[in-house]
């Protein structure tokens, strides 16, 4: 199973940014500890502070991986670009907020992606991301049952 991991704009400041918000992990740590949960699990991990380089990867990987973990940072909440990719490819999404993003700033409380995404986990740290992989290794176990 090959899972990516799509982090958007400044998400590359994990553990350094505002950590009373995001925490202080790293997501390299969290990549390691999401490997050793998930052995049987290839994962790509991609951030990028770009919009377009973000939605080259979702076309890159769209039709061929097992699903897609985003978060798009800010783009969540302002790209129409990034919703049509992921409305344009086969490839199941799960968008992740490591914060409660209805309890911040209003701009924030809408997400421009959720609709094109087979769920949305937000506010539960860093560990959304696991639950989110969880969610994704379900579906593709509980497809591989009915398709026997």
């Amino acid at each position: 199973m090959k899972i990516l991991i799509l982090n958007g704009p400044n998400l590359n400041l994990l553990g350094i940014r505002q950590p009373e918000i995001y925490g202080t992990d790293t997501f390299e740590s969290l990549l390691d500890k999401m490997k050793q949960i998930f052995p049987s699990v290839e994962f790509d991990y991609y951030q990028s502070n770009v919009e377009g380089e973000l939605i080259n990867k979702i076309h890159e990987v769209g039709f061929s991986y097992d699903g897609i973990v985003i978060n798009a940072g800010g783009y969540s909440h302002t790209s129409v670009a990034i919703h049509d990719a992921l409305a344009s490819v086969t490839t199941p999404a799960i968008e992740v907020h490591i914060s409660n993003i209805y309890a911040r700033e209003e701009y924030r409380r809408h997400s421009l992606l959720s609709d094109v995404c087979m769920g949305v986990i937000c506010g539960l740290g860093l560990d959304g991301y696991i639950y989110a992989v969880k969610s994704l290794v379900n579906k593709k176990e509980k497809n591989n049952i009915l398709t026997q």
